[in-house]
Order: structure tokens, then sequence, then C-alpha cells
């Protein structure tokens, strides 16, 4: 693979963050005149070939970006929330901020049993939610709630619209753990029988 490709792989793997000179000639292994070279003519081939995006330096940093005319497109898409439907835990994650927001992200993944990281940067992309403050104590961990595109989302005009949790029962749940307790009892001693 040539040069130009990688350090455009690169570039665009960065990010926002972007790569300096440095760095580039550092992983490329070649000389920052080169990195330079390079960066003009990929910056020359965006312009010629009349593509969506470019290079930017930005403090000594260089990035791939979008071309501004592209803005009203990728507008659009933000503003699309229902651009792809939502995954079961981006949902359950959703439904915890919705009905005990502000919450924290231990909060949520003590309420799910699981890590809940890619749903919450889903629902963060999505603008379904956004950080709200930060929680008093140890770390000052970030407080999530939903956000106005929330409501939008789900056709409500205020969080009193949410419908009601079901009643928790406790009793209910005592009987149905009694009942798991007695059919594990039972299939153990059927185990043991037959050996």
């Amino acid at each position: 693979m040539n040069e130009l490709a990688i350090m455009e792989a690169l570039l665009f793997a960065a990010g926002e963050e972007g790569l300096t000179y440095k760095q580039l000639a550092d992983v490329l292994d070649i000389q920052e005149e080169r990195v330079y070279e390079l960066v003009q003519q990929l910056k020359h081939m965006y312009d010629v070939a009349e593509r969506g995006i470019m290079v930017v330096e930005m403090a000594g940093t260089l990035q791939l970006v979008t071309k501004k005319q592209c803005a009203p497109y990728l507008q659009k898409l933000v503003e699309s929330p229902a651009t792809s439907s939502l995954s079961q835990a981006a949902l359950e994650t959703l439904a915890i901020i919705a009905y005990r927001q502000p919450i924290t992200r231990a909060e949520i993944e003590h309420i799910r049993g699981v890590k809940s990281d890619k749903p919450l940067q889903t629902l963060l992309g999505k603008a379904l939610i956004k950080e709200v403050g930060r929680a008093e104590g140890t770390g000052r961990p970030i407080l999530y709630g939903t956000t106005k595109e929330f409501l939008d989302y789900f056709g409500l005009k205020t969080l009193d619209e949410l419908p009601p949790l079901p009643e928790w029962d406790e009793q209910e749940e005592e009987r149905e753990a009694d009942l798991f307790f007695e059919r594990l009892n039972e299939q153990l001693q059927e185990a043991s029988e037959q050996q």
C-alpha cells in the first residue's frame, strides 16, 4: 500500500484528535518533509476530485474534515434520529434514563447488570440523551438525562406523559423465587437419584 493511502487511513482513524506531522512521520517511518509533500498531494487530490472531505491543519495538527458545502446534508442527518432503529440495549438504557434521570452510568449498569458504554454513546450520538451535570461524591460522575429530541422521537410533550411503570409486587417476586428454588431442588434430587 502506498504512503498516501496509509496517511489517509491514519488521519481517518485519528478523527477529531488529528495527528501532527511528527506523528505521521514516525508511524510511516519517513521524514517530516515527505509528510508535508504527501499532505499537499492529499489536499490536491480531494480538491480535484470534488470529494466531500478535505485535510486541514489546526494548531499543528492535521485532520480529515467534511467540506462546508456538505453541512446542510450533515445537519439533516443529525436532526433525524430515526435514521436507524435503536438496539435492545440502547432502548433499555434509554428507558432507565427516562424514568430515573438524572442518573450516572454506574447506576444504569447496576440496573441493567451489564456495561452500558456503547448504548450511551449511541444515545448521545442521536441526541436522545445529554449530560445534565455531575453527581456529588468521589470522581463526580456524569449525570445523564433525556433531551427535547427524546420527547420529539417518542411523540411526548413532557416527561409526565411517559407511561407509568408497573407496580412492583414484592410478594409475587417472593413466590416466583420460591417456585424457582423448589424446581431447582427437585432437579437436584432427580439428578442425585439417577447417579
